[in-house]
């Protein structure tokens, strides 16, 4: 209960710095909107290229549902490095709680964010663009790539606890998620690609979970698909957890 609590407290400290300026949202959002207005088009005239039954904006949305988490969550860190900096870590090392609580309430701050922003931009899809999502499938998906936003901002407060610089830190995530972002077929599914792109797609393991999320996001809940997006997620994201609270006991012990 002490952990629970513990990690409640944190969580709740972290987020009033969110709700104290509610611009995240908005500026959180611009660049998917943006995607699905000027990109959106252009998918939708390849629709006869992706099969007869091919929805643009079933392909669109979730992709950039996890482009929100992809970016959003490596970028965890720099808020860390800020923290080191004003000493807000250094105070808490000196309270009792638990250090995994104190990675944990961080970590599911990003995840109410991510679905918060997650929804708010499907609406929009709803509203603009007449998309029709399966409404289990929908939570199901934003539920996987939440899964999948704890582990990279797990793995992004390590490295910010590493490098303790903003530069660092951002020659880093940046090398790291425009490869991520483009071997993973958010803008395109990589059925489009020549199969040597393919083979090399296939290695980035959150390809899969664009994979998984599509699927979901249509409503199919079963197939190999699924499966292999689903426990590749869940895998990373636990084993990232995992780093993330090791470099935070470190941090503090």
């Amino acid at each position: 209960m002490n952990f629970l609590r513990e990690t409640g407290l944190v969580f709740w400290s972290q987020l009033r710095g969110q709700l104290r300026n509610p611009m995240w949202v908005f500026i959180g959002l611009s660049q998917p909107i943006l995607y699905l207005v000027l990109f959106g088009p252009l998918l939708k005239a390849l629709a006869p290229v992706l099969g007869s039954g091919a929805d643009p904006w079933r392909i669109l949305t979730p992709a950039l549902v996890i482009q929100l988490g992809l970016f959003g969550s490596i970028g965890a860190g720099f808020g860390m490095v800020w923290e080191l900096r004003a000493g807000v870590i250094e105070r808490q090392r000196v309270t009792p709680a638990a250090r995994g609580a104190l990675l944990l309430g961080r970590v599911v701050k990003d995840m109410v964010v991510l679905i918060v922003q997650a929804l708010l931009l499907v609406v929009v899809a709803m509203l603009a663009f007449s998309l029709r999502p399966n409404a289990l499938g929908l939570l199901a998906s934003v539920l996987l790539i939440a899964v999948m936003a704890a582990g990279l901002a797990s793995g992004s407060y390590a490295l910010a606890l590493w490098s303790r610089s903003e530069t660092v830190l951002a020659s880093i995530t940046n090398g790291l998620s425009v490869p991520i972002m483009l071997l993973s077929g958010i803008l395109l599914p990589m059925s489009l690609a020549p199969t040597w792109l393919r083979v090399i797609s296939d290695i980035n393991p959150f390809k899969h979970t664009v994979d998984a999320a599509r699927a979901l996001f249509r409503g199919e809940f079963t197939g190999s698909e699924v499966y292999l997006g689903v426990g590749l997620t869940v895998v990373i994201a636990v084993l990232l957890i995992v780093v993330g609270a090791r470099s935070f006991a470190r941090e503090n012990a």
